[in-house]
């Protein structure tokens, strides 16, 4: 199982909390200080001072009686969120994302259609309220758990395949087949902590270091289609590129070539 990192137990919890915000998780209000105790294993104090770094920078509010709730960060500042790190159009990936979910075995968690939040309907250029399916799968290889996905899809694509489906063949190939035509894609890709759900389910220590993609597919009009959060094991996922250099010599750029996306 991998360590967790050498960071205070406060700051773990406060990024974990973060990133859970800025998705939307929190929107009926966020666990009480004893549920969040249990789900960390920490001491009162620990939670508390991790509740008052969100509550300073403006991500939540505590009102004695009232508990704590989530404040709105806006849509703008919510796709910001998401979008911080490098960013790379995507050719071939597509390819290597059928593939490596035809060489994986897959555990479908959840299938349901939701309302779309701020985030969600920003994202795929839906208004908020609007269905779409929000689906969580975790993907495996013969030495266990690779990734942990959750992938939102406007509920006008998704109603052709649902949870049976989704446990037999990988989401684009599913796309494809009732029509839709994949276009192109924009990834994001950056870190963050697993909290206590997602470490469980890829037997990782709550805390660890995990590679967070964030992946808006398009079709070939340009609609987004697809938004999906993916959370992989940085020991058993790897991302390869190839970079040249183009241009004059006092004008000379990095350009990427997508390769595979690796996975042991």
């Amino acid at each position: 199982m991998t360590a967790a990192l050498p960071m205070t137990k406060y700051h773990q919890i406060y990024l974990v909390l973060r990133e859970q915000l800025h998705e939307g998780k929190f929107a009926q209000g966020l666990p009480g200080e004893l549920a969040l105790m249990q789900q960390f294993g920490v001491a009162r104090v620990t939670v508390r001072r991790a509740l008052e770094q969100l509550a300073h920078e403006g991500l939540i509010s505590r009102e004695p009686g009232r508990g704590t709730r989530a404040l709105d960060v806006g849509a703008s500042n919510a796709a910001a969120f998401g979008e911080v790190g490098q960013r790379a159009k995507l050719t071939g990936l597509l390819e290597n994302l059928v593939s490596m979910g035809l060489k994986t075995s897959v555990n479908v968690l959840d299938v349901e259609v939701v309302t779309a939040s701020a985030n969600v309907a920003s994202a795929l250029q839906l208004k908020v309220g609007d269905p779409v399916q929000k689906a969580i799968r975790v993907r495996s290889t013969r030495d266990g758990p690779l990734s942990h996905i959750t992938t939102y899809v406007p509920a006008d694509i998704a109603r052709s395949f649902g949870r049976r489906e989704l446990a037999k063949k990988p989401i684009l190939v599913l796309m494809e087949e009732s029509g839709v035509r994949v276009g192109r894609a924009h990834q994001t890709i950056s870190a963050r902590l697993a909290d206590a759900l997602v470490a469980k389910h890829l037997d990782v220590a709550v805390g660890s270091a995990l590679l967070a993609v964030r992946r808006l597919i398009y079709d070939d009009q340009d609609r987004p289609i697809q938004w999906l959060h993916g959370l992989y094991r940085p020991d058993r996922y790897e991302y390869e590129m190839q970079l040249s250099r183009v241009g004059s010599i006092d004008a000379k750029v990095w350009v990427s070539k997508e390769l595979s996306a690796q996975f042991h």
